[in-house]
C-alpha cells in the first residue's frame, strides 16, 4: 500500500527526530502515523523504545508485541520485548521470547545485525554479572564467554571475565584476558589497573608497579592506580 503525502511526511519526521534522540517529537509524529497506517513494524518498535525509556512499560510491551506480529523475524524487537517483559516481572515470557530470538539468530547467524549482536552480548554479560554477584563464578564465566563469542571487542565484558578468573584464583587466565584487553584498547584504564592487581597477585611486583605508573602517565588523576602504588610503597615521580 502506497503512502500518501501526509503519511510520508509523518514517517520521515518521526524517523528523523528518533534518530536525533528527540523522542518527544518523534513520539508525536509516529503516533499520528500509526493511526493512519498500521503496517510498519519499525514504527511500532520505535514507539516501544520511546515508551520504555519514559518508564511506560505496558504501552511499550503493546508496541513491541505488535511489531513482532508484523515481523516475527525482527530480532531487535524480540530482544526489546524480552527486556520489557523482564522489567514487568513476566520472567517466563521474557525467557521464552529471548530463547526464540536466540534460536532464530543461530539458525541464521549471518543475518544477525551488529546492533542485535551487541544487544544479545550485553544480555549475556548482565546474566554473567548476576551469577557473579551470587558467587556462581563458573556460570558467570560461561555467560561472559557467550557474550564475547558474539562481540569479542567488548573490552568491558572481557574485563569482567578477567576479574572473575582472578577472583576464582585463576590468575594466569585472568592475565591472559587482561593482556587481550590491553592489546585491543590500551587506553581502557580500568582493565590496566586490574591487570596491575593481577600481576601483584602473581608476585610480579615490578611489573605491577610499571602497569600502574603507565596508567598514571595516561591519567594523572587515576585514584585507583595512585592508591595501589601507595599500598605497595611506591610513589609516582612528578
Amino acid at each position: 500500500m502506497a503512502l500518501d503525502d501526509q503519511q510520508k511526511q509523518l514517517l520521515t519526521l518521526g524517523r528523523e527526530h528518533y534518530a536525533n534522540r528527540e523522542l518527544d517529537k518523534a513520539e508525536s509524529y509516529l503516533a499520528q502515523f500509526i493511526k493512519l497506517n498500521q503496517s510498519f513494524a519499525d514504527v511500532y518498535n520505535m514507539l516501544g523504545v520511546i515508551y520504555f525509556e519514559q518508564g511506560r512499560l505496558v504501552p511499550a510491551q503493546a508496541m513491541f508485541e505488535q511489531a513482532l506480529k508484523l515481523n516475527p523475524n525482527y530480532t531487535e524487537v524480540a530482544l526489546n520485548l524480552a527486556v520489557t517483559y523482564n522489567d514487568l516481572g513476566k520472567y517466563q515470557q521474557a525467557k521464552d521470547v529471548y530463547g526464540q530470538a536466540i534460536a532464530k539468530s543461530r539458525a541464521q547467524p549471518r543475518s544477525l545485525d551488529p546492533f542485535a549482536r551487541g544487544k544479545i552480548a550485553n544480555m549475556h554479560a548482565d546474566l554473567g554479572s548476576a551469577y557473579y554477584d551470587f558467587g556462581f563464578y563458573d556460570e558467570a564465566v560461561n555467560e561472559y564467554h557467550k557474550a564475547l563469542d558474539l562481540c569479542p571487542t567488548f573490552v568491558d565484558i572481557r574485563t569482567k571475565l578477567a576479574s572473575t578468573y582472578r577472583d576464582m584464583g585463576k590468575l594466569e587466565d585472568a592475565l591472559r584476558e587482561f593482556d587481550e584487553v590491553k592489546a585491543q584498547r590500551p587506553d581502557y584504564l580500568p582493565a590496566r589497573v586490574h591487570r596491575g592487581v593481577t600481576l601483584y597477585s602473581l608476585a610480579r611486583l615490578d611489573d605491577a608497579v610499571k602497569e600502574w605508573e603507565s596508567v598514571l602517565a595516561i591519567d594523572s588523576n587515576n585514584k585507583s592506580a595512585r592508591v595501589y602504588l601507595q599500598l605497595v610503597g611506591h610513589k609516582k615521580q612528578p
